[in-house]
């Protein structure tokens, strides 16, 4: 299991996040979006319509009757209703119920930096979890130590 953390040092996750949603279902993937404040998932949610017709992400949030049909789930739990494999924790808690997906996308800034230390060093140490680390130069992400 990969578990990916992205330090947000430049862009809010809002910003960030459509990009690898983008990636996920290009592949024929699902993603489930997590975060605990209904604030920050309104914000992604904008960031996934925004763009041009041809290159919005579809998306809802959970709980709104058509779960299963979202490629792109909303939600302040774990509970991926619409199947998906892939989990974004945007709000920079780390989740042990993630470790049931295949790929994890952690974001973490400033504010949340200790906890993610914290779950980095407990996670580097579990058996069958492959930890990366990615963080901003500029406009593009570089994997670093």
């Amino acid at each position: 299991m990969q578990v990916d953390f992205y330090q947000l040092s430049r862009d809010p996750v809002e910003g960030v996040l459509p990009a690898i949603a983008a990636r996920i279902l290009d592949m024929g993937a699902r993603l489930l979006v997590v975060a605990d404040e209904p604030e920050r998932l309104a914000r992604i949610s904008a960031g996934l319509w925004a763009g041009p017709p041809e290159s919005f992400l579809a998306n809802g949030l959970a709980g709104d009757g058509v779960d299963a049909a979202q490629p792109v789930l909303l939600a302040q739990s774990c509970d991926a209703a619409n199947g998906a494999k892939h989990i974004a924790l945007a709000d920079g808690v780390w989740r042990e119920e993630a470790l049931g997906f295949d790929r994890a996308f952690y974001f973490f800034d400033a504010d949340t930096i200790d906890g993610a230390r914290a779950s980095w060093r407990a996670l580097s140490k579990r058996e069958g979890v492959t930890p990366r680390f990615w963080r901003q130069e500029g406009r593009k992400w570089v994997q670093g130590p």
